[in-house]
């Protein structure tokens, strides 16, 4: 935290402009997933989801440590491609196009996750007439009402995500046919939920794929060399305790399930769970001002840069640092130990970060820090709504400093 502090106050020294900057914190990403590693069975392996942050930066980071990365798009395929021609990719999601089928192949995904009958059979026809071979994963919607509980579930209920597991029988079938010579089954895909904070509920989620993975098996006669069972692993942006990473791999080490595995490779690919906890979003306060009884700081900035809490409907975590720099000549606004409602510059009532919330002491001038901005902040917000202009962008990062990068809003700090 010193170091953003620090970057806050070179920012501030620096513009007249109020501040509103993301900084990611690349050095605690770097030690946060090596502890991760550092802890993980020996039959696991982990990729980074680059939906949670996709940032070019970000995937340089994480390139030397991780297996590989999940992404969801061409465009998410192209950006690990920009970093690297050979690091493992999983492909997902649904409604893929017959060109993302194609690039899929072209540019050699590890593992494409198939989510239809209908995708199955697109893929082996346009394998076999590119004449390239794809391993694939069958992702599997479970019916079943045993699966944790979060905000976000995707599996054990109607779901886009998938196929339903009485599929497997005809998914196969079409697998086996005698055209297909250039797709190849490689074993299952599972993405139930996201967010969850409950590592014991996560181990029991994990057995129960083990055991229908080993029903299937011996149903079918197959060969599985990978079980990926998705990401999911919670980020608390309330009081809540947060998913307990060492208690989650000690009970998978312990596991007579998981060691039972032989050299089937279990995956994981989470991606806010990497990242949430070392980006930063920072926006200068521009105004303080009364609404019947109600009091509102308006920052530079708002939703339209990080729409998580509007789009989770939660209060974003975050934390004051005062700026002395006041230059008009007339009082500087300041509100003392009262209710502050943190809104955004848009022109919606719906641009709120955080409400109705006690502070000691906010005035005009002063940043209000939001943490736990590293995932699903930026990228998913309406960047261009009303035209105002984009945050910049800085980067912590071990040692001497990198310098500026051809980007003018990319700036390297150590």
């Amino acid at each position: 935290m010193n170091s953003i502090k620090k970057l806050i106050n070179e920012v501030h020294n620096q513009t007249k402009d109020p501040i509103c900057a993301y900084i990611y914190d690349l050095e605690g990403i770097r030690s946060h997933v090596s502890n991760m590693l550092s802890t993980l069975p020996r039959q696991t392996h982990l990729f980074y989801a680059i939906k949670a942050n996709p940032d070019k930066r970000i995937i340089e980071v994480l390139l030397p440590l991780v297996k590989g990365f999940e992404v969801a798009s061409i465009g998410e395929l192209n950006k690990v491609r920009e970093v690297s021609k050979t690091v493992p990719v999983l492909f997902g999601g649904p409604g893929k196009k017959d060109y993302e089928l194609e690039s899929a192949m072209s540019e050699n995904v590890s593992y494409l996750h198939a989510e239809s009958l209908l995708e199955l059979k697109k893929l082996i026809v346009l394998a076999k007439k590119s004449k390239k071979h794809i391993h694939v994963l069958l992702r599997i919607n479970l019916r079943t009402n045993s699966l944790p509980k979060t905000n976000i579930s995707m599996g054990g209920r109607p779901s886009q995500f998938g196929m339903d597991e009485e599929l497997i029988g005809e998914a196969l079938s079409i697998l086996r046919e005698k055209e297909n010579t250039h797709v190849h089954f490689k074993g299952f895909h599972f993405h139930s939920l996201s967010n969850n904070l409950k590592a014991e509920l996560h181990v029991e989620m994990i057995h129960h794929y083990i055991q229908k993975v080993e029903r299937w098996k011996h149903q079918y006669g197959l060969d599985v060399k990978v079980i990926n069972a998705g990401g999911g692993f919670g980020v608390s942006y309330n009081e809540t305790t947060g998913f307990d990473w060492n208690l989650f791999t000690s009970l998978l080490s312990n596991s007579e399930k998981v060691q039972s595995l032989g050299d089937t490779e279990l995956f994981f690919e989470p991606g806010r769970f990497v990242v949430a906890d070392h980006g930063y979003y920072a926006a200068e306060v521009v105004d303080i001002k009364m609404s019947v009884g109600q009091c509102f700081a308006v920052i530079r900035g708002g939703t339209h840069h990080n729409r998580l809490p509007a789009s989770w409907g939660h209060n974003h975590p975050f934390s004051v640092m005062h700026l002395e720099r006041w230059s008009y000549p007339f009082q500087r606004p300041e509100v003392k130990d009262s209710n502050v409602t943190i809104v955004g510059e848009l022109c919606t009532p719906k641009d709120r970060l955080h409400e109705n919330v006690m502070v000691k002491s906010l005035r005009v001038g002063d940043v209000i820090l939001f943490k736990k901005s590293g995932a699903y902040c930026w990228t998913i917000s309406h960047h261009d709504f009303l035209g105002h202009p984009h945050p910049e962008f800085y980067y912590i990062t071990e040692g001497d400093c990198h310098g500026k990068s051809n980007d003018s809003k990319t700036k390297y700090y150590s």
